[in-house]
């Protein structure tokens, strides 16, 4: 029972809240917390530097798509760009909730970033390279400020729960690209619809079930992966939250499953960045110039995020990463309701 023990990988964080038992020992940062940190600044700012490279549309696939918010800057027909400070300021607070409750980026900020003028293809690519960064980035973090243990041999259920998630997630989002849109032509507000009752539900049933030990049952994530896929191809976002209240309901800890859910989301939204990639082939034009944007806000909350998820203690994070769920899903409410009321009418 020992060896099962030790072979889980969230042990580590239950071990480091009884030794460290205040969150003002947990607060004060090691060597190690800071060397980790140090490293996550650097990678994310190399990829800062090939967003903005990115955004010069250095490729003839890329170029300036005339959007509202590029006709206001004057940057159609060219390749200026800049960086948009309320479009950081955005997305640090969404990325920094993303990070440390495993949900919320690309949910809550892709239709925000539509409303305010910009086009799917200046957001989509963009988002897509964000979130594969941002999570393999955070994987590593929440392994240096000890949320998580990542153990090849023997196998931790950390790793394995990565597999199933990430293989599942990555199959359920080619069947819902080609079945969703085309064979089924499911009308998109329908499948908003739908992301939204799912999350709603998955929050009320894990603040429910939040007030008690859950026993652990891994075969669950199969169903909760292949939901979250299902969401990822169909409509952009709804990944986070599905995986990661998914993994609270099938009883893991809140703070290994918010470091299983970043490495996931990094690593299925990488397949989705290499289907992009392909896409460019066939004649498909894309623009970066948000990529750098997101990328400084990444760069602040991409670190801080972990970090905070060691400080606070696992009983907190159990209530606030169900209740952001709740929060998310009343956002989705309320972007689509008008929507689906004239959908009816």
């Amino acid at each position: 029972m020992e060896d099962k023990e030790k072979s889980m990988g969230w042990e580590i964080a239950r071990d480091l809240e009884a030794e460290k038992k205040t969150i003002y020992e947990r607060f004060v940062p090691e060597w190690r917390q800071i060397k980790g940190a140090l490293w996550g600044i650097v990678a994310l700012f190399l990829v800062f530097l090939l967003g903005c490279w990115l955004a010069g549309n250095p490729f003839e696939a890329t170029q300036r798509i005339p959007s509202e918010v590029v006709k206001s800057h004057g940057w159609v027909g060219t390749n200026d760009w800049g960086i948009i400070w309320y479009v950081v300021a955005i997305a640090m607070f969404f990325e920094f909730m993303d990070a440390s409750a495993g949900m919320g980026f690309g949910t809550a900020l892709t239709p925000l970033l539509l409303v305010v003028g910009f086009d799917p293809k200046q957001i989509v690519p963009a988002v897509m390279i964000q979130q594969g960064v941002a999570g393999l980035v955070g994987a590593f973090l929440h392994r240096e400020f000890e949320n998580v243990e990542w153990k090849l041999k023997p196998m931790s259920e950390t790793i394995r729960l990565w597999l199933i998630i990430a293989i599942v997630g990555c199959l359920a989002v080619t069947f819902s690209i080609t079945a969703v849109y085309a064979y089924l032509h499911v009308a998109k507000i329908w499948i908003k619809l739908y992301v939204a009752v799912l999350l709603l539900m998955m929050g009320v049933i894990s603040l429910y079930q939040g007030r008690k030990e859950r026993p652990y049952k891994p075969n669950r994530m199969f169903v909760f992966a292949a939901l979250a896929g299902f969401n990822k191809g169909a409509r952009g976002g709804g990944y986070g939250p599905v995986v990661t209240i998914g993994g609270l309901i099938s009883g893991v800890p809140v703070k290994s499953m918010l470091a299983v859910t970043a490495i996931s989301e990094g690593t299925v939204s990488t397949f989705a960045i290499i289907v992009w990639m392909a896409l460019l082939t066939s004649g498909i034009t894309i623009d970066y110039v948000l990529l750098p944007s997101l990328m400084i806000a990444t760069i602040f909350s991409a670190v801080a995020a972990p970090y905070m998820i060691r400080v606070f203690p696992e009983k907190l994070w159990k209530i606030v990463v169900p209740a952001y769920c709740c929060v998310v899903a009343a956002l989705c409410f309320w972007k689509i309701i008008p929507d689906v009321i004239a959908k009816l009418g």
